[in-house]
């Protein structure tokens, strides 16, 4: 993503959370919140000028790449007020000569409104709008701190970022019940006229206690395939198999309709690994390691999964981002997860599409009794399975410089799911 840089070598990603996990709404499936534990006290959690213009600098500084991309995160970010992401743009100015720079924000969209959405169109910012699909599914755990649903106000806010012509995508949580619904979901997406979706599983795991819950946390990687690991879930948690069918049917509905109408991120990844790049997501990724979290103080963490204090890498202020980074992938945080890939994974026949998934959710055991084979294991195998023939056809395509769309010409016909 940037120019040539005298300091050549992979790029890194950074999930920047300029107010930490301050937000506005409770969702009960929300793994951030509790964060706000790592500062007791009466602080204010709002990034200082001193770390958003090192931060600034440093980001852009380590990128080899001729684009650089921030992404701001929460918590909720536009708590911070428009003024806040004016002084971004600000303190970018000076490097736009020799790189390109882009922004994208993630919110619960309540509180957008002109200013923010005239704010957004002027600056180019892409926006993330939390939203997992028709009122009743969205309400389910996606409430305010009155328990009350925040639908209407995200719609309110979804209804301006399409009146001022803002790119912006919907990250749909995937519950258990939502599973279940997915052509519901998908077409709700479509019918608001929504173009851009990513669908984002559930899983947490549901500690035995909070000493269970400690020690959870405190082993890190090492201890996510233990077989004395805690594998219970929360009942919000989707179940393996039936994420597996949620994406198949969408894939489904997709691949005869809406090719290059609709874009599905998930679908996305998945033919950008069938092509031979490596997966533009980390939890498919072969390693990981390069995506790290920083908190509003400048607190840098291995991820955005591993807030915790033994996986602080440092602090903008004090160290330099891109030898933080090294320093974690020198640890092995990031190598861990291919060598630590059970046997039932590297053997299996779509290994390159997932290689073992994220290493958060690697608790299970495989058939053998194998630890750290990854709790959604049955579901993404039975999708991955399924749209290969799609993928096939449509790698022809784009090697032959057609369309992929032209995919929906060959697949016309009757719906017909097989199990696998």
């Amino acid at each position: 993503m940037s120019a040539p840089h005298a300091k050549q070598g992979p790029g890194l990603h950074v999930l920047a959370k300029p107010i930490g996990s301050v937000c506005d709404i409770a969702c009960d499936y929300c793994y951030y919140l509790e964060k706000r534990g790592l500062y007791p006290g009466n602080e204010q959690f709002k990034m200082s000028d001193a770390v958003l213009a090192k931060y600034i600098e440093q980001y852009v500084e380590s990128q080899p790449t001729p684009v650089v991309e921030f992404v701001w995160h929460g918590g909720e970010p536009t708590l911070l007020g428009v003024d806040f992401f004016r002084r971004v743009v600000e303190l970018q100015k000076p490097y736009r000569e020799k790189k390109e720079i882009r922004n994208a924000l993630q919110t619960n969209a309540i509180s957008l409104d002109d200013e923010w959405c005239t704010f957004f169109k002027e600056n180019d910012f892409f926006i993330g709008v939390s939203l997992d699909g028709p009122k009743d599914v969205h309400d389910r755990y996606r409430k305010d701190r009155h328990g009350n649903g925040t639908f209407e106000r995200v719609m309110k806010g979804v209804g301006l970022l399409q009146k001022h012509q803002v790119e912006f995508n919907a990250l749909a949580c995937v519950g258990r019940e939502t599973a279940y619904r997915p052509l519901e979901v998908y077409r709700f997406f479509k019918e608001s006229g929504i173009r851009y979706i990513q669908f984002t599983p559930i899983v947490e795991r549901e500690p035995d206690a909070p000493t269970q819950a400690i020690k959870l946390w405190l082993a890190g990687p090492a201890a996510l395939g233990r077989p004395e690991s805690n594998t219970r879930v929360t009942p919000w948690s989707v179940e393996p198999e039936a994420y597996g069918d949620f994406l198949i049917a969408i894939y489904e509905e997709w691949v005869r309709k809406d090719v290059g109408g609709t874009f599905v991120m998930n679908f996305e990844w998945a033919l950008t690994v069938w092509l031979g790049e490596p997966s533009p997501v980390c939890i498919f990724s072969k390693q990981c390691g390069r995506a790290v979290a920083m908190e509003h103080d400048g607190s840098v963490f291995a991820c955005d999964h591993y807030v915790y204090p033994e996986y602080k890498l440092g602090n903008v202020l004090t160290e330099n981002l891109a030898e933080m980074v090294e320093r974690s992938v020198a640890s092995g945080f990031g190598p861990h997860k291919e060598k630590t890939l059970p046997r039932y994974c590297r053997d299996c026949e779509v290994r390159e599409a997932c290689w073992g998934g994220c290493p958060k959710h690697r608790f299970t055991v495989t058939p053998d009794g194998e630890p750290g084979l990854h709790y959604l294991c049955a579901g993404y195998k039975k999708f991955f399975r399924h749209i290969r023939k799609y993928l096939r056809a449509m790698g022809t395509l784009l090697e032959n410089d057609l369309p992929a769309s032209y995919v929906m010409d060959a697949v016309k016909g009757p719906l017909i799911i097989r199990k696998e």
